[in-house]
Parts: C-alpha cells; sequence; structure tokens
C-alpha cells in the first residue's frame, strides 16, 4: 500500500476501534446511558439558545453524536451542539435566518474535514493556555446572560441583533414581575438538584430530576411559563438545504468562524479526555475528520453544527466509558427519547432550560484556574482577560484571534530579552594589545526582534582592532538575525576593524552561506572552530595593525561594560 494510502487509512474506522468492547460493553451502555440522561437537557437548551429551536439540538446530539463517535479520533469523545457553537451561531441566525445554520453546518463541516485530511490536527498546541481559559470564561458569561431574556418574559425586539450584556441588561428593565418570580423559582430549583443531589449520590442526574420537578409543578399549578412546544417524533429525512451563490457567498465567513470553533473546542475536549484515563491516545486529524462528518450529517438532517463537548466527555469517561459503544448508545438513548416521550419534553418549561444552561455556565469558570493565571505573568494574566472581554463584548473567534496576538507580543518580547551580547576577557596570561581585541559572546536567540540592540550594540564598540564574534551559544537563528550578522561584519570591516567568527553551528552554516555572513568576512581564514585559535590569529593582527584613535564620544563605554 502506497503512503498516501496508508494515510488516508488511518482516517478512517477500524476493527481494532473495538476491540475491547468484548470486556467493557457492560460499562460503557451505562456510561453511554448516563451522558444521554445529561445530555437531554443540555441539548434541547443549546439548540434553544441558538435560535434554530430545541429539535435542532435533539437532532444535532442525535446524528452527529454517532457520526463522530465512529469517525472520530477519541475512543470517548462524547459530540454535540455545545454552549461555545451557540455563542457564534446566535449571531448567525439573527443576520442570516435559521434557514443558515444548516447551510453553515455542512459548509463548515466540509471545511474541517478537509483540515483533517490535510494533517492539521496538531495546530491547537499552539493557542496558548490563558487563551483557552480566556475565551472558555467569556463564553460562560455569555451563556449566563443569554437566559436572562428567556427569563424576565420581557418583549426585547432584535434580542439577537444587539450585545448579550446590552440585550440582558434591556430584558431587566421590561420584565414581567410576576414571569420573572416564576421563572427565578423554577432556576432556583433545578440549580439545587443540579448541586444538591450529586452529594448525595454522584449517578443522581441533578439536572433532569430538577426539570421533572419544575415541569411536573407547571402542569399542576396555573403556571405562565413557556415551554419548549411540539417536538418531531422522529428524525427528518436528510437532504440539501437550498442556497444559491449568493447565499453561499455570505454565509462564507461565518462558516469560517464556526469551522474554527468546532476544530477548535473538539481538539480541547479530546486532549481532555485522554488525561482523564487510560482509555488510548487520540488522533488529532481523525478527530477533525469525524468531526467535519458530523457538522456535514448534522445539516443534512436540520441541525446545528457540532462539536466535542467537553463536560459530556468527562462524564462519559467518569462514568465507566472505554470504546465509542459509549457516545454511540449515548446518542441511540437521545434517538429513543424523540420516539417515544416527545410529548412530555414539549411541556418542559424554558425557565427549567435556562436553569441547566446558567449551572453549567458557573461551572464552566474554575477559579483556581483564574487565580493561578492572575498570579503567574503579567503578559499571561493580560492575555487571559483580553481575550474573555473580547469574546463577550465582540466575537469568539476575534477573541482568540486578539488573546493569541497579544501572547505572540509578549512571547516575542520575552525572547528577545533572552538574547545576550556580552564582552568577555581573554583566557590565560594578557599579552600586549589584548585590550584592542574584543570577545563578543553572542546568547539565546536570534531574531528579528532583538536584531537591532545586536546591532547596536557590537557596531558601538570603539578603541578595537579585532573583533572575535562567539556564536557557539546561539541557539535560534532566523533571516533577519543572519542578515544583521552580516551588516555588522560589513560596518566594522569598513572601520578597518578585523572580524574572526567563532563556532558557527552545523545548523546555522547553510543560513549563513545563503543571507552572506560568511562572504561578509574579510578572508574565509577568519572563520574558526575554536576560541583559541582565533585569539591566535587576532593578536597576529595586532601585531601588525596600527593603533585605533580614540573615539571622538563615550558611546563606546556602555558596551564595554
Amino acid at each position: 500500500m502506497t503512503r498516501a494510502g496508508q494515510n488516508l487509512r488511518a482516517l478512517l474506522p477500524a476493527r481494532r476501534d473495538y476491540q475491547a468492547v468484548r470486556r467493557t460493553w457492560r460499562g460503557d451502555l451505562l456510561a453511554g446511558l448516563t451522558v444521554g440522561i445529561v445530555a437531554l437537557p443540555l441539548a434541547l437548551g443549546f439548540g434553544i439558545a441558538s435560535g434554530a429551536g430545541a429539535a435542532a439540538g435533539l437532532i444535532t446530539a442525535i446524528v452527529a453524536g454517532v457520526i463522530a463517535a465512529v469517525f472520530g479520533g477519541s475512543h470517548v469523545q462524547v459530540s454535540g451542539p455545545t454552549g461555545a457553537m451557540v455563542v457564534v451561531l446566535a449571531p448567525i441566525v439573527a443576520a442570516h435566518g435559521v434557514g443558515a445554520v444548516a447551510i453553515v453546518s455542512v459548509l463548515a463541516g466540509i471545511m474541517v474535514l478537509i483540515a483533517g485530511a490535510a494533517r492539521l490536527g496538531r495546530a491547537v498546541s499552539f493557542i496558548p493556555w490563558p487563551v483557552i481559559e480566556g475565551f472558555t470564561l467569556g463564553i460562560a458569561v455569555i451563556i449566563f446572560l443569554q437566559q436572562i431574556p428567556a427569563l424576565t418574559g420581557a418583549d426585547v425586539d432584535g434580542i439577537l441583533h444587539s450585545n448579550v450584556v446590552v440585550t440582558a441588561l434591556s430584558s431587566l428593565a421590561g420584565a414581567d414581575p410576576r414571569y420573572l418570580a416564576w421563572s427565578l423559582a423554577a432556576v432556583a430549583v433545578v440549580a439545587a438538584c443540579m448541586s444538591l443531589l450529586p452529594l448525595w449520590h454522584h449517578a443522581i442526574p441533578g439536572s433532569l430530576v430538577g426539570i421533572v420537578i419544575v415541569t411536573v409543578l407547571a402542569l399542576i399549578l396555573p403556571s405562565p411559563l413557556a415551554v419548549i412546544g411540539g417536538l418531531p417524533t422522529g428524525l427528518p429525512a436528510p437532504g440539501l438545504p437550498t442556497f444559491s451563490i449568493d447565499t453561499l457567498a455570505r454565509l462564507l465567513l461565518p462558516a469560517v468562524a464556526v469551522a474554527a470553533l468546532a476544530a477548535i473546542e473538539s481538539l480541547l475536549s479530546a486532549r481532555v479526555a485522554a488525561s482523564l484515563a487510560d482509555t488510548g491516545p487520540y488522533d488529532p486529524d481523525r478527530e477533525l475528520v469525524g468531526q467535519g462528518l458530523a457538522s456535514i450529517g448534522a445539516g443534512l438532517f436540520g441541525g446545528i453544527p457540532a462539536t466535542g463537548a467537553i463536560a459530556r466527555t468527562a462524564v462519559n469517561v467518569r462514568a465507566g466509558a472505554k470504546t465509542r459503544l459509549a457516545a454511540i448508545f449515548h446518542a441511540l438513548v437521545l434517538l429513543l427519547v424523540v420516539l417515544v416521550a416527545a410529548g412530555p419534553v414539549g411541556a418542559i418549561p424554558l425557565a427549567a432550560l435556562s436553569g441547566v444552561l446558567m449551572v453549567t455556565a458557573v461551572r464552566m469558570v474554575h477559579l483556581a484556574t483564574a487565580r493561578s493565571i492572575l498570579r503567574s505573568t503579567r503578559a499571561d494574566a493580560i492575555a487571559y482577560l483580553l481575550t474573555a472581554v473580547v469574546t463577550v463584548s465582540v466575537d469568539l473567534i476575534v477573541a482568540v484571534v486578539i488573546g493569541m496576538a497579544v501572547a505572540g507580543i509578549f512571547a516575542i518580547r520575552g525572547l528577545s530579552r533572552a538574547t545576550g551580547v556580552h564582552r568577555e576577557p581573554i583566557d590565560g596570561p594578557a599579552e600586549p594589545g589584548d585590550d584592542r581585541i574584543a570577545v563578543v559572546r553572542l546568547d539565546g536567540p536570534l531574531f528579528f526582534a532583538a536584531a537591532d540592540r545586536v546591532l547596536a550594540t557590537v557596531t558601538s564598540l570603539h578603541g578595537v582592532t579585532v573583533v572575535i564574534l562567539r556564536m557557539s551559544h546561539l541557539e535560534l537563528v532566523d533571516a533577519t538575525g543572519a542578515h544583521v550578522l552580516s551588516e555588522i561584519v560589513q560596518q566594522l570591516e569598513r572601520r578597518g576593524v578585523t572580524v574572526l567568527i567563532k563556532g558557527v553551528r552545523e545548523g546555522h552554516v547553510e543560513l549563513f552561506r545563503t543571507v552572506g555572513v560568511l562572504s561578509s568576512l574579510r578572508h574565509s581564514k577568519h572563520l574558526f572552530a575554536e576560541l583559541a585559535p582565533a585569539v591566535a590569529h587576532a593578536r597576529s593582527h595586532i601585531v601588525r595593525a596600527p593603533v585605533p584613535p580614540a573615539p571622538d564620544d563615550d558611546t563606546g563605554s556602555a558596551a564595554r561594560a
């Protein structure tokens, strides 16, 4: 088989994915049932919050859950609608309508699929941890604030068009006190169940119990609370969403944002799952392929884009899942709910689902993590806070880009400070004229951010006849750094200062030759592997060279220091 064939086969399902099922099927089925119960209110809530509706959330959890489990790169990843995706989808629904969601889902799925086939799965490792935690905090704030209009009963025009903070404040200003009281009571019941029941026994699904209690009370008592309403009693037939070239052009940029988020969140979730238990490694490229196919499938059935769900995946692992069977069974549990319990599910008050999402949002914020980042370094703290603020006030993808840019700027600044330029004394007994020889050691990385400083420091040397550049301690050199070395040699040679280079690393030789560092030397014999021969050669130049004139100013004093 060719290498291309092997690469393709590695991205597809294989028999080895289910080798352990004979030993683990009981635990996998129990884990799948547990996750299915946990996922039901989240699928409904995230579907409604996205603007696509509760049915779209359920369809996504079922269709995408199966496809991602079969084709994905993790043995225990659970996929479906998530809060982060809701944050991106809500503005798309507001601007382009609900019909655009299926098109965006298919387009984004194709992009993620291509990214997996192109082996871009490791790219998520380039996102700094403070940036990841920053947009997680921002997402949590947005999810929480998105529930406030549903709790107030206020008629706020253009809710999805305005900033989430403004919308929340506007809905509170126009709240119906009676409706708000009922909503807050429903949220309190759900929050209490989710917080207290697991303390009694970890296997009790607090969110589901809370929803059942609120639903029963709303049916018994004359409640004004709005409910989910009618749900389909089965999966709709798949079909391509209708579109035009103009529609595709308008939705292309939103699809890119959705694809980027789907890839980032899914890979992060898979990485977290791999660290929670010994369930085998995950393949990031195959994970992208699986998530791309999952979003395509969800879009064809009328759902929304899917991603790996960190919370549900963690529940799956802690419930004892070992193979993909657990995630597949979780989707089948949700399908069974659609087939036999669509009526009772449709009677669930929206306020109860808002309570689930609010508690979920609060749990996304880890105070210990926030304290760790804020106390680590100033650069990380700024990246964390800025990412969170931009996520809430502007856009999630913009926030990630800005957070990475800020982190990158601080990282470059730190690296540039690690570049050292040091004048060293000559080892051994001093000889006449040694004060006219400058041994300059270059340390650390030499790249564009530190190049000007190195150039200014070395060329400011005065009162010397020979300069020996020690380069064995240079760790990293880019084209700009090499070009600056060439300029240093040329400037010093024009002043009559002989430049000797010692200790060029093997990995830098080709770059130095290409950029012109080596050709800038006065003679090919001015390149040395060891310091002692370089010093001896420099002393021979001192014997033959006249004493250089004194400098006109004191610019060399800092360099000599």
